[in-house]
């Protein structure tokens, strides 16, 4: 078939999908069951993804939902707006009960107060006397989008409130959504009720905003200023009395056991909530409790997103790719018959690795049940062997790079004393076509660089056309060539340039992060940044190759050592950081830099009685001190616990390191707060 045959074809399909688009939305009279309307709009898109040439403002790629706007003015939160972590099994949250007892080192009776998970849109509002001021989008969870005005338009939010205890400073959270039976009205606008409540709060027009029916469910709040609630459960019922409106499913609970009975007993009458919900949330009801566990990078150490169970569906595996990630990774995935599995259209299910395609023994041609279970990658959980041609043959792992052709290893672990499950590339750094555009991905991604417009899509763009080659090309873009592509104006140049020239200034845990090490992730590139302080620091490690210094930073082991070395016993590395260094302007990342506690090192023996080493740590780096792994001269002080190691102790004395309880521990830190 030439490519006017395919055109005429795929216009057809077009015509078709107008015709079922005009039957059921103005004439409410469908032609064509939803499956075979589904179908079709699939086989469009196919077609447009598969020969480029093809193109149709009437297409379903086109015409559904809204793209996010640029055009709002940026809004920092006071405390960070960041996600939750998920729990599918009881397993789960055995384990997210458990990291809590650790955090504390404690076991104790633990209430929870429990809400829906409703599949809406987070947003902030704040308040200063009284009277609403600002409306926010989460956005990266730190740094959201102004969207005052379209939020006012929900009739659910308060713009005044009258209450005479209602805080002066005070910013609140909540969900934006749309009800079901509204959602049915809007539908063919949208594809589905999540990505309308966002393309409309995300109008420029709050006038058009305001003509969708969206709604708001008030659920916890970022910042009070003199905050006086004792539980969670009690700020619930003061939103209420103040006019917000709260879930009036939400519950108090005691334990694991309460937690999945409720659950269960919640997933049956899902569908017959006038909102769509995805699980249910959990939190530690108690606020100082909350307050004293705090967060990781990423998320609360307080709350858990409980979800609902996977939904799943038989198809067939059409061909089996290999996807080479920027640590080098090859990642198997099976391409699969288009499916839908809980609305959502899956054509890619991940087969994890080697082992796994060996172990389920599965083949390209097999008829499949892929299963989804809330935002993790859909997967292959059973073949079908009866359906199984006679013919077909076992899948072969290829052993050398399918983007590169070098050669691929299962590196041996000392530790397990096992190989990895997982098979890599050998040609790192930006050698290897597939690891680099991965690399460069990372590196402007949103934890990192976080430079707007520039998405995955954008990145395969500019290397397709050679713009870029290494992460410091993003900043020597040839912009007059860009502007001849389709679909870059002068408008979305200039946010691209402004995007990247905000980018610039950085902080060093970012900065680190942004190099895409494997294992120095969000975590450790924040413990290693607060440690050396300064980019001239790292730099001098790296010249010096002194990653051993490393391993007196506690939190840092072994494994993070042997990847920093590696990594930068390629002299590319090195010379792209040397390079980043004077086009970036790198700072030191976000803390007390004048406590109490500068400039002194502590480390712990011993078992601590009513707080966890973690919460110490924690506690320590908030007044500007540190903690290290080993006696050394530079050791300050040593904090002794229940039975502590004498040699460590003996070291301490020999090397005239002051030796301290934790009662005397808290005293200093008492004094610093």
């Amino acid at each position: 078939m030439n490519n006017k045959e395919i055109k005429k074809k795929y216009l057809l399909k077009v015509k078709e999908l107008i015709t079922h688009n005009k039957a059921y939305y103005d004439k409410s009279d469908p032609l064509i069951s939803d499956k075979e309307y589904d179908q079709l709009k699939i086989e469009i898109i196919d077609l447009e993804n598969k020969y480029n040439f093809l193109k149709n403002k009437k297409s379903p790629s086109v015409n559904v939902g809204y793209k996010p706007s640029k055009s709002f003015e940026k809004f920092s939160h006071k405390v960070p707006m960041l996600s939750l972590s998920n729990a599918f099994y009881k397993d789960d949250l055995i384990n997210f009960e458990k990291k809590i007892f650790n955090y504390l080192n404690k076991r104790i009776k633990i209430e929870y107060s429990v809400e829906p998970k409703i599949d809406g849109v987070s947003a902030s509002l704040t308040y200063k006397n009284k009277r609403l001021i600002f409306g926010a989008s989460r956005g990266d969870g730190n740094t959201g989008e102004l969207i005052t005005e379209n939020l006012k338009t929900i009739k659910d939010i308060p713009i005044k409130i009258k209450n005479s205890d209602f805080p002066d400073d005070i910013e609140i959270r909540g969900e934006v959504f749309i009800k079901k039976k509204d959602f049915l009205k809007i539908n063919d606008l949208f594809a589905n009720a999540r990505n309308a409540a966002s393309g409309s709060l995300r109008q420029k027009d709050p006038n058009e905003t305001k003509k969708i029916p969206l709604n708001f469910i008030a659920y916890t709040f970022g910042y009070i200023k003199n905050n006086s609630h004792k539980n969670q459960s009690d700020f619930l019922l003061n939103l209420k009395r103040w006019g917000f409106k709260v879930n009036k499913n939400n519950k108090i609970l005691s334990d694991i056991d309460e937690l999945l009975k409720y659950h269960e007993k919640f997933e049956r009458k899902r569908f017959n909530l006038e909102y769509d919900v995805d699980g249910l949330v959990y939190k530690v009801n108690d606020l100082k409790l909350q307050n004293r566990l705090g967060f990781t990078s990423n998320a609360p150490r307080w709350a858990i997103a409980h979800k609902f169970s996977a939904d799943n569906a038989e198809t067939r595996i059409l061909n089996i790719d290999i996807q080479v990630g920027r640590t080098g990774a090859l990642t198997p995935v099976a391409k699969v018959s288009p499916v839908n599995i809980g609305g959502v259209v899956v054509s890619n299910a991940t087969l994890h690795n080697e082992e796994e395609i060996i172990r389920k023994d599965i083949r390209i041609g097999d008829i499949v049940k892929i299963e989804r279970a809330g935002d993790v990658i859909p997967h292959v959980i059973k073949v079908d062997k009866d359906k199984r041609n006679k013919d077909s043959k076992k899948f072969i792992f290829p052993t050398n790079c399918p983007s590169c052709g070098s050669e691929t290893v299962k590196e041996y672990n000392e530790i397990t004393k096992k190989y990895d499950a997982v098979r890599r590339c050998t040609n790192e750094s930006y050698g290897c076509e597939k690891i680099a555009i991965e690399k460069i991905k990372h590196f402007i991604s949103k934890e990192a660089l976080n430079i707007e417009g520039f998405g995955k899509k954008v990145v395969e763009k500019f290397w397709e056309l050679s713009l870029i080659r290494k992460p410091q090309d993003v900043f020597a873009l040839n912009y007059n060539y860009i502007s001849n592509l389709d679909g870059w104006g002068e408008l979305s140049i200039n946010n691209l340039k402004n995007s990247i020239e905000n980018s610039k200034i950085i902080s060093l845990q970012r900065f680190i992060y942004s190099l895409g090490i494997r294992h120095i992730g969000i975590e450790n590139a924040k413990i290693i940044s607060d440690n050396i302080k300064s980019i001239s620091n790292f730099i001098k490690i790296i010249d010096t190759n002194n990653f051993e210094k490393f391993l007196n930073i506690d939190g840092i082991g072994v494994t993070q050592i042997k990847s920093l070395k590696n990594f930068f016993s390629n002299k590319l590395n090195v010379a792209t950081v040397n390079e980043l260094n004077t086009i970036l302007k790198i700072e030191s990342s976000n803390f007390n830099k004048n406590g109490i506690l500068k400039n002194k090192t502590f480390m712990f023996t011993g078992k601590l009685n009513g707080i966890s080493r973690a919460e110490a740590k924690s506690l320590i780096e908030k007044n500007s001190g540190s903690t290290i792994s080993s006696v050394n001269k530079s050791l300050d002080f040593l904090v002794i616990g229940d039975k502590p190691t004498k040699k460590k102790v003996d070291q301490a004395k020999n090397f005239g390191i002051k030796i301290i309880t934790l009662i005397e521990l808290e005293k200093l830190l008492y004094k610093a707060n």
